[in-house]
């Protein structure tokens, strides 16, 4: 058995599903559109994808499931930076002097996920 999807519960699955769109660099469905209660994010295979379904309810207490994050390309510092410049908010900062640890961040909806070091920050 392999995951088809991560689903997320979401206000607004769209506006939700363009910040993970711009946050992943994964393209959102041609088949989805502003107003719609389902929105896919497509993965590379065979990364499942990310769907945002409309629910009624605002978030209310900490996710019980979370993702982990490793930034290609940059460190955990630019990435962190760069997502705080498309909408996410620093949650818990557990970065050390040394340069190990994470930062938990929250999407746009309160949605923790963490962003840690990338995999040339933990070979060094």
């Amino acid at each position: 058995m392999i995951p088809r999807h991560i689903t997320v519960d979401a206000e607004n699955p769209y506006q939700l599903a363009t910040f993970w769109s711009q946050a992943t660099g994964w393209p959102v469905s041609s088949d989805d559109a502003p107003g719609d209660d389902e929105v896919l994010i497509e993965a590379p295979a065979p990364i499942p994808g990310l769907l945002f379904i409309a629910v009624p309810e605002s978030k209310a207490v900490k996710n019980r499931v979370h993702l982990d994050w490793v930034p290609e390309g940059r460190t955990r510092d630019e990435e962190v930076t760069r997502l705080l410049g498309l909408g996410a908010t620093v949650h818990e900062d557990h970065r050390t002097p040394e340069g190990p640890g994470w930062v938990t961040l929250l999407d746009p909806e309160g949605n923790e996920f963490c962003v840690e070091r990338s995999a040339a920050e933990r070979g060094a």
